[in-house]
């Protein structure tokens, strides 16, 4: 595996490149053009701009998150070919400046969903949050408003001012799509750019839906192993594979996580590992929080998480995600520097403690 962390750019994150390339073990990123809108073509000239800064501070992109989705896509109006079109003209530039993995989601309207960013825990850090009963309370039209005040002056992926401007068009947009059809959907989007990936090699990894239910009626389809196969038999190329991220699968405590990922060899091109608290489980009243990344912090065991990985012979990168605020630090909420610094240089930990305790028969 490779151990990265993901860099919103320079004009955007609160943490630098030099700072990244102090933690160590950690020699490539995770980045974005974060002023791009969905549907609007990469140019390569930005693509190389952005591959240079990387480079000259002594790293490299790992990959690429997210080339965002249009939502013509996902509902399948009219205009998806012309934004399918883009993408693929957008797969081809970064293929040519040699980037081969892409981390992509298909939710609808909300990139992922929190009803806090700020909660305090016993250890007087802040994470973001979850509880049913609040969400229940919410008017979605409302979101944007309750969490932007806790997002530090920083603007969040999947939920710039500008798309949550528009959030009743969204939901209008949405209001025919159930599973089936966002299953079609993006079966339609897959087979349309298999042959530029196969072109340039570029591993398409799908980010699961965050949490892993319907959230304000909104169809979710990336949320456990039988939904996953699906999705990969249904456009069976090795290039479509996922991003296993354990938080977002580990909402459901159902999925068993290292189950799952032993069940997905060779189709994992990018792994998200964090590890959640989970505070109540009952129906109705579901309760959780991002922890700290070490096992007896949450309700993961990461140990567990972190051997599956290796076993399966995973090679590809591998990130901390959704750090606590500690330290006094003020950035984008989960993206902080001191926490997630301190999740890659945990999982590195167990990653050498598993290889050397199997090369040396342990």
């Amino acid at each position: 595996m490779e151990m990265t962390l993901r860099w919103y750019g320079s004009k955007f994150d609160t943490v630098t490149l030099k700072q990244i390339r102090q933690i160590p073990g950690v020699k490539g990123v995770i980045t974005t053009l974060y002023d791009t809108q969905p549907g609007e073509v990469w140019s390569r000239e930005r693509i190389k701009a952005l591959k240079d800064e990387v480079e000259a501070a002594g790293m490299h992109i790992a990959g690429i998150e997210s080339v965002n989705i249009h939502d013509a896509i996902k509902v399948g109006s009219a205009d998806r070919d012309m934004y399918i079109n883009n993408y693929i003209e957008t797969l081809e530039n970064l293929g040519k400046e040699d980037i081969h993995l892409v981390c992509y989601n298909f939710m609808p309207v909300f990139d992922w969903t929190r009803t806090e960013l700020a909660r305090v825990r016993y250890d007087g850090s802040t994470v973001l949050a979850y509880n049913q009963e609040a969400i229940d309370k919410i008017n979605p039209e409302n979101m944007f408003d309750c969490l932007s005040k806790e997002m530090n002056g920083t603007v969040m992926p999947g939920w710039e001012p500008e798309r949550m401007a528009k959030i009743k068009e969204l939901f209008e947009m949405y209001k025919d799509i159930d599973a089936e059809k966002l299953f079609e959907n993006l079966k339609y989007f897959l087979e349309k750019i298999m042959p530029v990936c196969d072109k340039y090699d570029i591993n398409m990894a799908i980010h699961p839906d965050d949490p892993a239910w319907s959230v304000f009626g909104l169809p979710r389809i990336i949320i456990n192993e039988e939904n996953i196969h699906r999705m990969m038999t249904m456009v069976d190329n090795p290039h479509n594979g996922v991003t296993f991220c354990s938080g977002s699968y580990g909402t459901n405590l159902e999925n068993d996580l290292p189950h799952m990922i032993r069940s997905l060899k060779g189709r994992i091109h990018f792994a998200h590992v964090r590890n959640l608290q989970f505070n109540c489980t009952e129906p109705g009243k579901l309760d959780f929080e991002e922890a700290a990344h070490l096992s007896a912090d949450g309700t993961f065991d990461m140990y567990e998480i972190v051997k599956a990985l290796y076993e399966i012979g995973f090679t590809g990168p591998i990130r901390p995600d959704h750090g606590r605020m500690i330290w006094d630090e003020v950035a984008m909420p989960g993206y902080g520097l001191y926490d997630r610094a301190l999740g890659a240089a945990y999982i590195n930990g167990l990653w050498e403690a598993i290889e050397k305790s199997q090369t040396r028969g342990l």
